[in-house]
């Protein structure tokens, strides 16, 4: 279980009389994601969501508040829950100048597994994903569909139990937009725990359990899709967001 206790960040940035100013990111975030869900992250550009996936990740720490891991925290377990979650993004960089085996084989080697099991894997992930055709390429050569995976296998390599998955559909075509989303699902199926942030609504509603909505760094609800739409009197999740916003427009 991942649970987000009290979760602040707090930045500061310079304002027009050269004074610095504090803003928050995100405020006062509660909320636990439990293995064999998907929990959907969702909100506009600026509502918070990639800071606080990155916090849960371990690459930010919080201002304010705890993020707990199988009730462990970063301060005293960071490489123990780092071997247990995989993070990726949609602009997430590879190195371009080796192959996806190099990098997976790398991979394998940083999180100190035996090359037997990395061997095994590989030739698993290589088959899950068709990736027979560029596996051996540079990774500068390959198309966005096919980079992307590419960061997905390499977030499969450590068998995680938890995937935190920041946009990562942004910018794909159907069908590699479909690989990405077939794979989040078989996951769940394992009994993964999934925290999936995205900006396209259909997505979301289409395969998460349960949904965030966020606006302005704040949750402003934590529900099914179904209770969401049915406590806003709407049929869908952009029209429910709206509502739970008084029918105010995106700033």
């Amino acid at each position: 279980m991942i649970e987000i206790n009290n979760v602040s960040k707090v930045f500061q940035k310079g304002s027009s009389k050269n004074k610095i100013e504090e803003f928050y990111a995100d405020k006062e975030i509660n909320f636990k994601a439990n293995k064999g869900e998907i929990l959907g992250i969702l909100g506009p550009n600026g509502a918070g969501k990639t800071t606080l996936l990155r916090m849960i990740a371990g690459i930010m720490t919080p201002t304010f508040g705890t993020v707990l891991v199988d009730g462990m925290n970063y301060q005293e377990n960071e490489l123990k829950i780092k071997s247990k979650i995989a993070f990726l993004s949609g602009n997430t960089k590879l190195y371009k100048d080796i192959t996806p085996m190099e990098l997976l084989k790398m991979c394998g080697s940083y999180y100190q597994i035996d090359k037997k099991t990395v061997s095994t894997r590989i030739k698993e992930i290589i088959k899950k994903f068709a990736m027979d055709d560029f596996i051996n390429q540079k990774i500068s050569t390959l198309s966005t569909g096919q980079m992307q995976r590419v960061n997905i296998a390499r977030c499969l390599i450590h068998n995680p139990d938890y995937y935190i998955l920041d946009e990562a559909t942004s910018g794909l075509d159907i069908m590699a937009s479909k690989v990405i989303l077939d794979f989040i699902k078989e996951e769940k199926k394992k009994g993964k725990c999934i925290l999936y942030s995205t900006h396209y609504m259909e997505e979301a509603e289409n395969i998460c359990d349960r949904i965030v909505l966020m606006h302005k760094g704040r949750v402003i609800t934590i529900d099914t899709k179904e209770n969401i739409e049915k406590k806003t009197n709407t049929t869908n999740l952009r029209d429910a967001f709206f509502a739970l916003l008084g029918g105010d427009h995106i700033e």
